[in-house]
């Protein structure tokens, strides 16, 4: 009821009804009281004249007939305004019904505009600013309207593909020295009179240089992320995530955290390499933020319209109200905040990629500790009809991960 109360269709419909209905009824009465004053004044003009020409012994005569020529007369009047009142009424409401269905379809060609508007709107919503109205319409309030918003767009577009040029130009700069500073820290490493005071001191300045260089390709990758998705073809993402769970098998290896894989095939469309990075960071998060001897399992499943990402894993319990923050750029939660584990950015890399690709991430944190995390991605280049945002099903906290 309040989607047809919120319907500006609806609405402009029922206006023009009312008021049709309103000025027929008008136009109705009106005819009556025209028409009643105009037989009433005809009827009483033909029986003056008639009895008016008899002569005067038969008008004493014919007294006894004017009152039942009265009485006729108003037979007459009633049956008038009876017929006039049935059949006019009648026809005002064929009419209406007609006025009702025609201001129905009228007022749908006055808001396809703003139609087009709202569709606009609703695919720039889905992370795309590429779209443009480009309204064909004579001048008018809804061109005006329409060129504004393309104007906002062309605004925000060019706002947007700046912020993302600075971030790669910046990290591509940024790339230089530290390759030069870790080719240092090697050589001076590598000289045999060096003292192990200066090894100690160059593997510190290594692992530093390392996440500095991570966090750099983390920041590439989130600025392609978040410009459109220009490459897009057939992959399947059961293969992606092989390929990041070995790539990332060494560093479970260190940490003690079993990877666990139930992986069915599901093809998508999009950037193989986005999508490998996106899987690659799920693990890496997953791995990292563990507990010693804990686990992680990678999931993959098909749907009819769309393919399915999960990854759990054990860890540090998270309440819900802080799994939001997680998906924020730099953004980690208090016990993690100066972590040396992570630079904040890999969940915001998996959104951005699941957005790209027109899909989602969404994550709840796991009874005992730990998140489930599940990417939503659309098997073709359409994205879909109706997100499919429904929380994954929680691993008991005693599940281990098939090998």
């Amino acid at each position: 009821m309040g989607c047809w109360r919120g319907n500006l269709r609806v609405r402009l419909t029922v206006v023009f009804s009312l008021l049709f209905a309103m000025a027929g009824g008008a136009v109705l009465t009106g005819t009556l009281i025209l028409v009643d004053n105009s037989m009433e004044y005809s009827l009483n003009v033909a029986y003056e004249e008639k009895y008016a020409v008899l002569p005067p012994e038969e008008q004493a005569v014919a007294g006894e007939f004017i009152g039942q020529s009265f009485a006729s007369k108003q037979a007459i009047m009633d049956s008038m305004q009876s017929n006039l009142l049935f059949k006019g009424g009648l026809t005002l409401l064929v009419v209406w019904v007609m006025v009702t269905v025609a201001g129905w379809f009228v007022s749908g060609r006055l808001l396809r505009p703003l139609s087009m508007i709202t569709a606009t709107a609703h695919r720039i919503a889905g992370r795309t600013l590429h779209k443009r109205i480009d309204l064909d319409a004579p001048p008018g309030e809804v061109k005006s309207l329409a060129d504004s918003f393309d104007s906002m767009l062309d605004r925000l577009d060019e706002a947007f593909a700046g912020q993302g040029r600075f971030i790669a130009n910046a990290a591509h700069e940024l790339k230089t020295p530290i390759a030069l500073n870790r080719t240092l820290v090697e050589v001076a490493m590598a000289r045999p009179d060096s003292p192990p005071q200066v090894r100690q001191l160059g593997e510190n300045l290594l692992a530093v240089n390392q996440r500095h260089e991570r966090l750099i390709d983390a920041l590439l990758t989130l600025a392609r992320a978040e410009d459109a998705v220009t490459e897009r073809r057939q992959v399947d993402v059961a293969e992606l995530a092989t390929i990041a769970a070995d790539t990332t098998e060494a560093l479970a290896g260190r940490l003690a955290v079993q990877i666990g894989r139930e992986l069915a095939p599901a093809p998508v469309t999009g950037d193989p390499i986005l999508l490998e990075q996106m899987i690659r960071n799920l693990i890496d998060n997953a791995t990292r933020y563990n507990v010693e001897g804990g686990w992680v399992r990678v999931q993959t499943v098909a749907r009819p319209r769309h393919a399915e990402i999960v990854v759990s894993n054990t860890g540090a319990v998270i309440s819900s109200y802080e799994v939001p923050t997680l998906f924020e750029p730099f953004r980690r939660l208090t016990d993690r905040v100066g972590s040396s584990r992570g630079s904040g950015l890999g969940l915001s890399i998996v959104r951005a990629v699941a957005q790209a690709h027109r899909g989602d991430a969404v994550a709840v944190p796991r009874p005992g500790g730990g998140l489930v995390v599940r990417v939503i991605l659309p098997r073709s280049a359409h994205p879909l009809a109706e997100p499919v945002i429904v929380a994954p099903a929680l691993p008991e906290p005693h599940d281990a991960p098939h090998p």
